[in-house]
């Protein structure tokens, strides 16, 4: 089984599809969250290896959530993600602490090994 993985996103549907593409993948999706404030719980609670954060979330964004998490000894990796082009956001994603950025038309095994390996 691949890295422990929580999905942050405020679509249903979007993390089901993540849910069951990651785990064919061989990840092992631990949890998953709706908006900021459940994200830094479960990160807290759930210990994942990686969190994948929608940058655009109802509460605070993405930016913040990834602040407050990797601000928490022994942070998991963070690794934003959206379905708008990362050039929007400029310097804001490494600038976030975040490892990286995904399109989520993109998200999938090879994109986040990328990451994770840049990391290391």
């Amino acid at each position: 089984m691949g890295a422990k993985l929580l999905i942050v996103d405020d679509h249903d549907g979007f993390r089901a599809e993540a849910c069951e593409l990651l785990r064919a993948e061989l990840y092992e999706v631990i949890g998953q969250a709706e908006d900021g404030k459940s994200a830094v719980a479960a990160a807290q609670r759930l210990r994942p290896d990686v969190v994948l954060v929608d940058i655009q979330l109802p509460d605070f964004d993405g930016f913040e959530v990834a602040r407050r998490i990797l601000a928490e000894s022994g942070a998991p990796t963070v690794i934003l993600i959206s379905s708008r082009d990362g050039s929007e956001y400029g310097r804001r994603i490494a600038q976030s602490g975040a490892a990286g950025f995904i399109f989520k038309g993109e998200l999938g095994r090879a994109a986040i090994d990328s990451l994770l390996a840049a990391q290391r």
